[in-house]
C-alpha cells in the first residue's frame, strides 16, 4: 500500500513538472510534424493494454504516415513488410512508413512525451512495463508459449514510459526476452529499482541505442 501511493505521488509530481520542462519540445514537434507531413500531431494507433488486461488509448507523437498502423495490415504494398513486421516481434529496423521528423523523434524517446499525460490520467506509470498492443500480445504468446504465464506478471502493473527493458535492450532483444524483463520489474518493483530506472532512462534517449 505505501508503496503503490509513494509511486502514484512520484508519477503525479513528475509528470506534471516534465510536461512543464518539456513544453517547449512539444511545440516544436508539434510545429515540425504539421510542416513536414500531412495529417494530425498524434498518432492514430489502435489501445494498448493496460493493467489488469484493461485497454487505453496512448498518447503519442505521430512518428508515421497517416493511418500507418492500418495500411500495414490491409495495403497490399506493405503484405511483405507486415510479415517481416510480425517476425520481429514487432519492431522494424527500416520501415518505409516513418517520417524524417519521425526518425528522429522516435530514436531519442520525443514522441514518448505525451504519454505524461497518461500517467496523470492514472493508465500509466512513468516507471512500468512496455504498453504492448491486444493483437501484438496474442500472436507473440502463441509464437512463445513459454511465455503466457510472464504476460500475466506483467498485466499486474501499469505500464511505463520508460522500464527495465527499454532501458536494457529497447528494440534489440525479441520478445520472449523483453517480457521476461517486464516480468521482472512486477514481481521486483519498488522505488529503489524505479529510482535506478530513471537514472538510466536519459542516457538511452540521448544515445537513441536500439530505437527504431
Amino acid at each position: 500500500m505505501l508503496f503503490d501511493i509513494t509511486k502514484r505521488t512520484i508519477d503525479l509530481v513528475g509528470a506534471s513538472a516534465l510536461l512543464i520542462i518539456f513544453s517547449p519540445i512539444i511545440l516544436i514537434t508539434m510545429v515540425a510534424i504539421k510542416v513536414t507531413s500531412p495529417g494530425p500531431c498524434m498518432a492514430d494507433t489502435p489501445r494498448r493494454v493496460g493493467k489488469n488486461g484493461k485497454l487505453f488509448r496512448l498518447y503519442k507523437f505521430r512518428s508515421m504516415i497517416l493511418n500507418a498502423h492500418g495500411l500495414i495490415r490491409t495495403d497490399p504494398k506493405f503484405k511483405k513488410l507486415y510479415k517481416q513486421y510480425k517476425k520481429s516481434s514487432y519492431k522494424l529496423y527500416e520501415d518505409p512508413r516513418v517520417t524524417k521528423v519521425g526518425k528522429f523523434i522516435r530514436k531519442h524517446s520525443i514522441d514518448e512525451i505525451p504519454q505524461f499525460v497518461n500517467v496523470l490520467k492514472g493508465e500509466m506509470s512513468i516507471v512500468g512495463p512496455r504498453a504492448y498492443f491486444p493483437d501484438e500480445l496474442e500472436e507473440q504468446q502463441e509464437k512463445y508459449p513459454q511465455t503466457k504465464k510472464l504476460v500475466k506478471e506483467m498485466l499486474t502493473v501499469k505500464p511505463g514510459i520508460t522500464g527495465y527493458w527499454q532501458v536494457t535492450g529497447r528494440s534489440e532483444v525479441n520478445f520472449d526476452k523483453r517480457i521476461e524483463m517486464d516480468a521482472f520489474y512486477a514481481r521486483k518493483r519498488s522505488i529503489g529499482l524505479d529510482i535506478l530506472i530513471l537514472i538510466k532512462t536519459p542516457w538511452a534517449m540521448i544515445s537513441g541505442r536500439g530505437a527504431v
